[in-house]
């Protein structure tokens, strides 16, 4: 009797083609029961958790009355959902909100350029605010990491809320050591 017969059957009775996808189920099967890898992000091994500040910029955020954002928490002593490269990272505590005035730059009889405060529109509804957030960050070789994320400056983060949902700019990060 021939080990592999006429129509590719092993033995007559199994199929070399089912044999081969049934080896390489069990195959994926034991590769992710028996040796599952290491678990958790990669930033994660080895850090240290330490408190941080993150001061953020909003330019142009348009709202029609700054006191609806501030009357559901976002305000000094509350908290935000913070959302990092699509990942939320959960809620963060709110250290400062600042609303920066608005300024246009005028040139001067001299020939040099003064900045001045942008005349009162009434049709206005874009702010400026500089925000501070307060939270605890583990940190790496690679810089600290909220929640699975590097948080770097210039990166962008979203900011969520009850009332609200808008992206911001990291423009400094403070590590406060125990």
């Amino acid at each position: 009797m021939a080990i592999i017969d006429s129509k590719g059957r092993l033995f007559g009775k199994i199929n070399i083609l089912d044999l081969g996808a049934v080896l390489v189920i069990l195959l994926v099967i034991v590769g992710i029961f028996i040796f599952p890898g290491g678990s958790g992000s990669v930033a994660q091994v080895g850090g240290k958790t330490v408190p941080i500040e993150v001061d953020l910029i909003v330019r142009g955020l348009n709202v029609l009355d700054t006191k609806q954002l501030y009357a559901r928490g976002f305000e000094k002593g509350g908290k935000t959902k913070v959302i990092i490269r699509n990942q939320p990272h959960g809620q963060i505590d709110i250290k400062s909100v600042e609303e920066l005035p608005r300024t246009i730059l005028v040139p001067q009889p001299d020939g040099s350029i003064k900045q001045l405060p942008e005349p009162d529109r009434s049709n206005s509804f874009s702010k400026d605010l500089r925000l501070t957030l307060a939270g605890k960050a583990q940190i790496t070789d690679e810089g600290p990491v909220l929640g699975n994320s590097k948080v770097k400056i210039g990166m962008p983060i979203e900011l969520d809320g009850f009332n609200y949902n808008f992206n911001a700019t990291v423009i400094d990060v403070r590590l406060k050591e125990n």
